[in-house]
């Protein structure tokens, strides 16, 4: 080709991608140098792409993918008429990329089996490091000053709306029967799965639009129904028979994300500060958006079971500034998500403090590989995080090897006391050594508290202890910290070794892969889940921090925060001698620290009369049929609710509500109050149309954890399967017209990215077939599988796989209106898309990989990696050097907005760890790279066209 080099990374102006030719793929590179252009440009890619010509250069081509975006009007594209035609963002369109027509792909895809689980592939620096050392790393780390900014992309903020005082008027009749709906619901709009493959874009659309029937709530606010930020249905269209819903095959479930950030001010939720709450005296549903005022204004009908209430006295006065006020400016009135500050009724005993026991393994394991330096510091940075606003948060430290080491902590005006440690090795009955100062106040005692945290880590520098007592530690904190309830965080790096809940090693290689390997990811010791029943009815919270190099029963330990509302962190062959390590967890620690968590909460979810909340699913414990309970209630993690239809549903719309109440870090007793209104319909393709691909996935990552824990991995993937081809064949026998014509598989446009997101759910770590991975990191995968917020669940089942060598000019700068950086483009996980000589970042959210091609020119890794050439990149765990040039800096700034969950409308405390990867590189690491090519083969399982046909034979058949 003679066109000039003067569009970077291989672009001609002016030039349409998606119309690229092949070019021949034999031909070697010749010139690498910069155009005379007044802007320096280089061409990245030689001859201008003439090595494997566009298989990443379609970023602007038109959408192939089947049907138009929510919202677009009928007589446009045919698809989707709406009542309101709502607008789909840009970068959430419909849009599919070319195949690479000059980069052919290798047969089969990557063989790329199980691999690269080891975390050291960068060379170790032989030795522990010494605690000096580490205490003095860390202290340069600056923790304690982060702040929290706002959140790039958050829900519009809810804010009073003025509205004008309605007329209450006496009913004709009871509105027992709703009126009917005005417009229809969305239009399904087949599409063929096989003919026009999944574009990533979809997987980030919305989900279809809730149109409700009109003037169903009793104010036009524009957030009077929940956003999918905190609740997402399954269906967005109930149907309004059980007989209806068993037809369609799809689940009924209701996705909970009670809160959108790790702290308060990043989530702009409404408070009513006045105590008064009107609530429902049948079924205790809070008054919200969707009631009826009747009698003039005076009583107001449950939209859940029709009672008339009472309207308070109260509710339209003001009682600051003594005056009457407009009832339609309450909050509940015009927001679905709302915060009730509770009166003195729903509290059983006053607010308890916060209260954080951390339970130290200070064996040789955990003093070797710097854990025990590292958290201290951690600690010691973060005391300022630590939410104290009332002045009440106490803290306890407790030691663990072979014995228990409990620590009195002295209030800072007690000049003469010092911290003394006491060592109990009585493990059959534990005893609390003295009966205060374990547990001291985190105002009175600060300055002890760091005197202690700063000399913890000499303590025990010499110790040479290998054996673990974790099991009895836990009933020394239970029985330290049950009065009062609060968190036992758990920082260990040994497998339990004596005492109650002692484990073995019990991980068998010859099990891994086959039919017996089920029992490794079960509880090997009954204690875990007993325990922790019996601190969740102490309103004690367990959190696990593992550090092992090697095998510590991840699926045992994970019990305790199962079934008390923790969550279970990971880090496989950590050690703080490399600093990509020790910032990792420093970061994430911090964080954690730093978050408003709730105390002694429960969560329980209300309907209209003829559904029933039937399963739950998430880290708590079920009290009874229908209430979770939460000794502490998490920011980062999502629950899922299956509802069941009892009764024929007369209604035009249903409305249920999941209230939390709970003690906020400051002592105030507060119920969370989300509302979620649907329409009904009695058409099958109404509910069809109106599925939530992502919600859908959700549901059923967490009912394949459950059969994985029950019944073995085998039989979760082959429900996951069985489940897929279930929903197809039900799609064209019912609404598909009995044929698939012209060899197609059909399914609705709303579902198109299921069978994707099914394929990479069973490739999933947590489910995948192998004979290579760990069972504890399985394990932590599962963990992950049902803990995780939709948005980050989506990206660790289909990780986004972003082409940066030929990004787009506005990608890694900021949004002109927004201020956010642009992403390039997120390309289909298939090795057809990686050309020899790109640079691809692949994220998961819990790790990112950025992957350097065999044939990538000298400019290229020069300028992103400031190195001569390929072979001087250092592959493995690392980060990206800071260069003084546009390129690294916009390639800088898309690995860090990857990572932004803040953006995405979650809160999370993770921080990926970014492992470089060279196409001829480590084998192992590369491999580890491949096996997030979900729609590649990989190891013992299919491609995504094998996959879907596949699904086709079984419907055909």
């Amino acid at each position: 080709m003679s066109a000039p080099l003067n569009q970077e990374y291989g672009q001609f102006p002016g030039h349409s991608p998606a119309a690229e030719q092949p070019a021949q793929a034999e031909h070697a590179p010749q010139d690498y140098g910069a155009a005379p252009t007044k802007k320096k440009k280089r061409g990245y890619a030689a001859q201008a792409f003439e090595v494997g010509a566009g298989a990443n250069a379609g970023v602007g081509g038109q959408g192939q993918g089947g049907g138009p975006p929510y919202g677009t009007p009928v007589s446009a594209t045919g698809g989707y008429p709406l009542t309101e035609p709502q607008q789909v963002p840009a970068s959430q369109g419909y849009q599919q990329y070319p195949q690479a027509p000059g980069f052919p792909p290798q047969p089969g895809g990557y063989q790329a089996p199980d691999q690269g689980y080891n975390n050291n592939v960068a060379p170790q620096q032989p030795g522990a490091p010494g605690v000096a050392d580490i205490t003095q790393g860390m202290g340069g780390m600056n923790i304690a000053g982060q702040g929290h900014p706002q959140p790039p992309y958050h829900q519009t903020p809810y804010q009073q709306v003025p509205y004008q005082q309605p007329q209450f008027q006496q009913p004709a009749a009871a509105p027992a029967q709703q009126p009917a709906r005005a417009g229809p619901l969305n239009q399904l709009f087949p599409v063929d799965l096989v003919n026009t493959p999944i574009s990533v874009a979809e997987l980030d659309a919305p989900p279809p639009p809730i149109i409700l029937p009109p003037n169903s709530s009793v104010t036009p606010s524009p957030v009077a129904n929940c956003p999918s930020r905190y609740v997402r249905s399954t269906i967005n269209a109930v149907p309004s028979t059980n007989s209806l819903l068993k037809k369609s095959k799809l689940p009924f479930a209701l996705v909970i994300q009670p809160y959108g950030a790790l702290h308060d001010d990043e989530d702009h939720i409404p408070v009513v500060q006045d105590q008064v709450i009107a609530r429902c005296r049948r079924c205790r549903t809070y008054i919200n958006p969707f009631v009826t005022f009747l009698d003039h204004g005076h009583r107001w009908r449950c939209n859940m079971c029709n009672l008339s209430n009472d309207v308070p006295q109260a509710f339209d006065w003001d009682a600051a500034a003594q005056q009457t006020v407009d009832r339609m400016q309450r909050h509940e009135l015009n927001h679905s998500v709302v915060e009730f500050v509770a009166p003195q009724e729903y509290m059983v005993r006053p607010p308890q403090p916060l209260v954080y026991l951390f339970l130290f393994d200070v064996s040789y394991a955990a003093v070797s590989n710097g854990l025990l330096a590292t958290s201290a510091r951690t600690i010691l940075d973060s005391l300022s995080r630590i939410p104290n606003a009332d002045r009440r948060t106490r803290l306890g430290f407790l030691a663990v090897d072979t014995s228990l080491h409990y620590f009195s902590i002295p209030r800072d005006e007690d000049e003469n006391g010092e911290t003394n440690m006491l060592v109990v090795s009585d493990l059959e009955e534990p005893f609390l050594p003295v009966p205060h100062d374990l547990l001291v106040s985190l105002t009175e005692s600060r300055q002890s508290i760091e005197t202690f945290l700063q000399k913890l880590p000499d303590m025990f520098q010499n110790n040479h202890t290998n054996g673990s007592c974790m099991g009895p530690a836990l009933r020394a904190g239970h029985k330290l910290i049950s009065a009062l309830g609060g968190k036992i965080v758990i920082l260990t790096a040994s497998l339990p070794s004596i005492g109650d809940g002692k484990l073995d090693m019990r991980e068998d290689k010859k099990l891994l892969g086959t039919s017996r390997e089920g029992s490794l990811l079960q509880t090997a010791n009954s204690f875990y889940k007993s325990f922790a029943v019996e601190c969740s009815k102490n309103q004690v919270s367990i959190d696990m921090f593992l550090f092992s190099s090697q095998y510590q029963d991840v699926a045992s330990l994970s019990n305790l925060p199962r079934y008390t509302g923790g969550q279970t962190w990971f880090y496989p062959g950590w050690h703080a001698s490399r600093p990509e390590d020790a910032v990792k967890f420093a970061s994430e620690f911090s964080d954690y620290l730093s978050s408003e968590i709730g105390l002694e909460a429960v969560l329980r979810v209300r309907a209209t009369t003829g559904l029933r909340m039937n399963s739950f699913y998430g880290n708590f414990f079920n009290r009874s049929s229908d209430l979770c309970a939460f000794p502490a209630f998490p920011r980062d993690q999502c629950y899922v609710v299956e509802v069941a239809i009892d009764e024929n549903l007369n209604k035009s719309f249903v409305c249920m509500q999941a209230a939390v109440l709970h003690t906020t870090c400051n002592g105030e007793r507060r119920i969370r109050v989300l509302t979620l209104s649907l329409p009904t319909t009695t058409n099958l393709s109404d509910v069809y149309a109106s599925a939530d691909q992502c919600a859908i996935t959700a549901y059923f990552s967490h009912k394949a954890v459950e059969r994985t824990l029950d019944s073995g991995l085998e039989a979760a993937r082959d429900a996951l399967q069985a489940k897929l081809t279930e929903l197809l064949q039900t799609f064209k026998k019912e609404l598909g017209g009995g044929s698939m014509g012209g060899g197609g598989l059909q399914f609705p446009s709303n579902l198109r990215g299921l069978p994707v997101l099914f394929l990479g759910l069973i490739k999933n770590v947590g489910l995948r077939k192998s004979t290579l991975i760990p069972s504890d990191i399985r394990s932590a995968a599962l963990c992950l599988l049902s803990t995780l917020p939709v948005p980050l669940l989506m990206r660790y089942i289909y990780p986004r796989m972003y082409s940066l060598h030929d990004m787009p000019d506005g990608a890694g700068m900021p949004d002109a209106e927004t201020g956010q950086i642009v992403l390039p483009p997120a390309t289909n996980l298939s090795s057809e898309r990686l050309v020899s000589y790109g640079l691809y970042l692949i994220d998961d959210g819990q790790t990112q990989f950025l992957w350097i091609g065999r044939d990538a020119v000298d400019q290229l890794v020069a300028d992103v990696f400031g190195v001569a050439n390929r072979s001087q990149v250092q592959v493995g765990k690392g980060r990206l050097p800071e260069l003084e040039n546009d390129f690294n800096e916009r390639v800088r700034a898309v690995v860090q907005k990857s990572k932004d969950h803040k953006a995405l409308g979650v809160g999370s405390i993770t921080v990926p760890h970014l492992y470089i990867v060279r196409e001829d590189g480590e084998p192992s690491l590369k491999l580890w790279a491949q096996t997030l090519l979900v729609e590649d083969r990989a190891d013992q399982s299919m491609s995504a066209a094998q996959w879907l046909s596949m699904l086709r034979e079984k419907i055909v058949s």
